[in-house]
């Protein structure tokens, strides 16, 4: 990772955490199954992942061009947004094809504006490197999805952001993805609450009295 001096705290952790949830959003993909081997015709070996270490753990890196492009774009537009504070969730929906969300992996995150000191990357990363392990335990927690589900990387803005003045900005667009009338039942996977970042990954699935509508 690009280290820049004089960088600002808020700056520093922001790149950190940008590079960790292109990880662990490529994570949830690989856990959830959506792209079996031979779901994209590769030049290489079948399978649309493939093994890299990142953290001293080993993850899933996407093969195919266009997933990968997707991720990494998605996740980098946050950048300025997460160096302000304007982020309040990244969330990794899958629905059908009504929209209806069926499961989300949500990060809910809050980096600290008023912190001015020293941020210790190496502690940072320790941090964030139990997440990637807690994740690819996981599985259990999930739920079954239909085989023509769909999924879609949506980011939660404490406040719009303004798309007449940032090229990131207009990479965001407001979802199709409908919401559900009742609160999710929510399941914990991992949380961490140290300056200068707040994080906490959890899952959402729709109520017992949504899934029988």
């Amino acid at each position: 990772m690009e280290r820049k001096e004089n960088q600002s705290p808020q700056g520093q952790t922001a790149r950190v955490l940008i590079e960790f949830l292109e990880v662990a959003i490529t994570a949830v993909v690989f856990l959830k199954g959506v792209y079996p081997s031979g779901s994209f015709i590769l030049d290489v070996e079948t399978g649309a992942f493939e093994r890299r270490r990142y953290m001293n753990v080993v993850v899933q890196r996407a093969r195919h061009p266009q997933l990968r492009y997707y991720i990494h774009a998605a996740v980098s537009g946050l950048l300025p947004f997460l160096q302000q504070g304007m982020v309040e969730r990244v969330a990794v929906v899958f629905f059908k094809a009504d929209y209806v969300p069926l499961e989300k992996f949500v990060f809910k995150l809050a980096v600290n504006q008023s912190y001015d000191s020293k941020v210790e990357e190496a502690d940072l990363e320790v941090s964030l490197r139990s997440f990637l392990i807690k994740l690819s335990v996981s599985e259990s927690l999930t739920k079954d999805l239909p085989q023509d589900c769909k999924w879609e990387i949506t980011a939660y803005f404490r406040s719009l952001p303004q798309t007449g003045t940032s090229k990131d900005a207009e990479l965001w667009i407001p979802t199709d993805t409908k919401q559900w009338q009742q609160p999710p039942l929510i399941t914990p996977i991992k949380s961490m609450s140290s300056d200068p970042l707040c994080l906490q990954l959890y899952l959402e699935h729709p109520s017992l009295s949504e899934s029988l509508v």
